[in-house]
C-alpha cells in the first residue's frame, strides 16, 4: 500500500495560507502572504531536497493545485528553483477538483467519485508514495477517514491571526508520534509525525486512577 504524507508550512496558530508570497491566496483579505520567506535558509533546502528525495506522485487539493500550476512551469532556465520545478513538473499529479476539464499542467489527472473513496483505492495501487502540501479541506476530510500515515509540518516562529488553518475546530481526535525533529538558526521547527494510533487520556487525581 502507497504512504500518504501531509507536508505543510505552518504558523504558530495553525495557519497555512500563502506562505510563499503575498499574491499566492489572499483570499480573505489575507495581507501577510510570504511570511515564510524571511526564514529561507540551507535547512529549509535540505528538507526539501530529502522530502523530494524518494519518488513520489502529488495529491493535491484545487486552490494549492492552481497555485502550483501557476508558478512551476514558468520557472525560467538557470533559476535557483528550476531543479526543483522539473521535477515538480514531471511527476504524476491526482487533483480533487469538480472541473476536470481545466487541468492544463502537465501529467495532471482528476479523482474520479468520491475524495475519500478515491484516495483510498489510489493509496492501494501499486506505485510511488503519494505527497500533499497545503490543501487544507482536502487534509481535512483525509484526517477524519485516516487516510494521512505522515504529517511534516514546518514550523514557523510567528503568529499570523487569521488566514485558512490546517487544522479546524472540527478536527477528529488522533495520535501521532513525533519521529524527527531539527530547528533550524532562524528558529523554524521541521518536525516528522507519524500516525500513532488514538489519543488516549488519564488523569492526575488519585481519585480518578482509582475509580478506572
Amino acid at each position: 500500500m502507497r504512504k500518504l504524507t501531509v507536508s505543510a508550512f505552518i504558523s504558530l496558530d495553525g495557519v497555512i495560507q500563502a506562505p510563499g508570497g503575498p499574491r499566492e491566496d489572499p483570499s480573505g483579505d489575507f495581507r501577510l502572504g510570504g511570511w515564510i520567506v524571511p526564514y529561507a535558509d540551507d535547512a529549509i533546502s535540505g528538507y526539501l531536497q530529502e522530502l523530494f528525495a524518494e519518488r513520489f506522485e502529488l495529491l493535491l487539493g484545487r486552490c494549492t493545485y492552481d497555485i502550483f500550476a501557476g508558478y512551476w512551469p514558468h520557472v525560467p532556465a538557470g533559476s535557483a528553483s528550476r531543479a526543483i520545478a522539473d521535477l515538480l513538473n514531471g511527476v504524476p499529479k491526482h487533483v480533487a477538483t469538480h472541473r476536470p476539464d481545466t487541468l492544463e499542467w502537465q501529467e495532471s489527472r482528476a479523482l474520479a467519485g468520491g475524495l475519500t473513496d478515491a484516495v483510498r483505492a489510489l493509496k492501494q495501487q501499486h506505485g510511488a508514495d503519494l505527497l500533499t502540501f497545503g490543501s487544507g479541506n482536502m487534509v481535512a476530510q483525509l484526517l477524519a477517514a485516516d487516510l494521512i500515515d505522515e504529517l511534516r509540518l514546518v514550523i514557523y516562529p510567528v503568529i499570523l491571526g487569521r488566514g485558512k488553518r490546517l487544522f479546524s475546530e472540527n478536527a477528529p481526535a488522533a495520535a501521532f508520534t513525533l519521529a524527527q525533529s531539527v530547528s533550524t538558526p532562524y528558529g523554524v521547527i521541521i518536525t516528522r509525525y507519524a500516525r500513532g494510533g488514538e489519543v488516549r487520556t488519564g488523569s492526575f487525581d488519585a481519585d480518578d486512577q482509582e475509580s478506572v
